[in-house]
């Protein structure tokens, strides 16, 4: 059933979709709940969706959208979950992507604040990052280019969301060879990258 409950012990691979606690993110709440997002999400293995759609009008957002979805039958197959905000940050809901095993290891979508970013990178699950263009004099989409050229992160994009599906699978591939052994006498001598390892607690010598 698609209504804002708690969160679903289902078994199968979990997509935890986040906007963040500073500003709304609406479009994002939109795009992972199109049918065009959700059929291949089901096909990759995913029977759930656990959204953080924000503020009031994020709920109203997210309460139409699985309206119109129930009643059109898209939502079989897949346990769609969300809320506001939580006080106690988000880490119980990454940790929950990790699921029971590798086989059932989820994903996460998360707007390009670093702090959601490196909560994910730290629990050790992928992430698509989605920058909010609608937010003015940000840094987002640097940030976002900068993590996947680095191959960190897979950069989404609003308009074509759910071609990052397949993309995430050859990055839990990659992640499954990190930590990266660096070795030399130049630390930092790629930049963010290195930053990311240090902070990841991943040897930089």
């Amino acid at each position: 059933m698609a209504d804002p409950r708690p969160s679903s012990n289902a078994p199968g691979k979990r997509c935890f979709v986040t906007i963040g606690a500073t500003a709304p993110f609406n479009s994002l709440v939109r795009a992972v709940l199109e049918p065009a997002f959700l059929k291949p999400l089901r096909e990759a293995g995913y029977t759930q969706l656990r959204i953080q759609f924000g503020n009031h009008e994020g709920e109203t957002i997210f309460r139409e959208r699985c309206k119109s979805l129930k009643e059109a039958g898209f939502d079989k197959g897949i346990d769609i979950t969300g809320f506001g905000f939580s006080r106690e940050g988000l880490r119980e809901e990454m940790l929950a992507v990790k699921g029971r095993s590798q086989v059932d290891e989820g994903m996460v979508i998360s707007h390009a604040g670093s702090g959601s970013v490196l909560d994910a990178l730290r629990i050790g699950v992928p992430i698509v990052v989605v920058p909010n263009t609608d937010l003015l004099h940000n840094h987002q989409v640097e940030l976002a280019e900068a993590l996947a050229e680095q191959e960190y992160v897979i950069h989404g994009k609003l308009g074509s969301l759910a071609d990052s599906i397949a993309s995430v699978e050859e990055l839990r591939k990659r992640m499954k060879k990190w930590p990266p052994l660096r070795s030399g006498e130049e630390k930092y001598r790629r930049g963010l990258e290195d930053v990311i390892a240090e902070e990841m607690g991943w040897q930089i010598d």
